[in-house]
């Protein structure tokens, strides 16, 4: 059967996380950006790591972190996956040894045409996989959508990564972006929040089972 992958972001409790888990959660992301209303210290994200169990992939999402920051969190928390959203270039990304996603701001300034985002993403032919979030001033997480036909083009293109879906989701929603994106993985946070950072493991579960309904709807009989 045909899967898309799940990936809830910004967790910042012991009990979102196994909620999390409890959905089907493929992936979670700990979010080490100050400015961000999910932010958690390595230390306190060392805490929410050991919750996870095997096969169920934590992420650490940074923005233009420093050098010494990078390697606390990959010495305290020993992430699976890096996710870059600032400024970082590929040599930046690539040099902890680490598979990384890189995050694209569609809207931003360079990203704001299919031409340009394409070549903005070409540049990381390294990364893991490419993630699509829409442009805002917080980097991430602000609930927002973007317009998916900007993906069109990048999907096509025979060095393209796989893709990640992320900016505005949830669960009455996720099903119509699938259909249209057919991504490789959907990242939602703000969509199943109760409040920033505080998830709702009712809105985790409808998410999940949304994107289920979508794979089993388009897998081969």
């Amino acid at each position: 059967m045909y899967r898309t992958r799940i990936k809830f972001c910004g967790l910042t409790r012991e009990q979102d996380v196994d909620d999390a888990v409890a959905a089907g959660a493929d992936a979670i992301g700990l979010v080490f950006y100050p400015r961000s209303k999910r932010f958690v210290t390595p230390e306190r994200a060392a805490g929410l790591r050991a919750r996870v169990p095997p096969f169920v992939s934590v992420t650490a999402l940074t923005v233009n972190a420093s050098l010494q920051e990078m390697q606390e969190i990959l010495d305290v928390v020993q992430p699976d996956v890096l996710q870059f959203h600032g400024d970082e270039d590929p040599r930046s990304c690539a040099r902890y040894g680490r598979p990384y996603l890189r995050a694209f701001r569609v809207g931003a300034l360079g990203m704001d045409t299919p031409e340009a985002l394409l070549e903005s993403c070409l540049v990381h032919s390294a990364a893991a996989g490419w993630l699509f979030d829409s442009h805002s001033e917080g980097f991430g997480g602000s609930g927002r959508s973007f317009d998916w036909s900007y993906l069109s083009s990048v999907a096509r293109n025979a060095n393209a990564r796989p893709l990640v879906l992320s900016g505005g989701l949830h669960a009455q929603k996720v099903y119509q972006a699938l259909a249209d994106v057919r991504p490789y993985a959907v990242d939602v946070s703000s969509g199943v929040e109760i409040e920033p950072g505080i998830k709702s493991a009712e809105k985790m579960r409808q998410f999940a089972n949304e994107v289920r309904r979508f794979d089993a709807a388009n897998s081969a009989p």
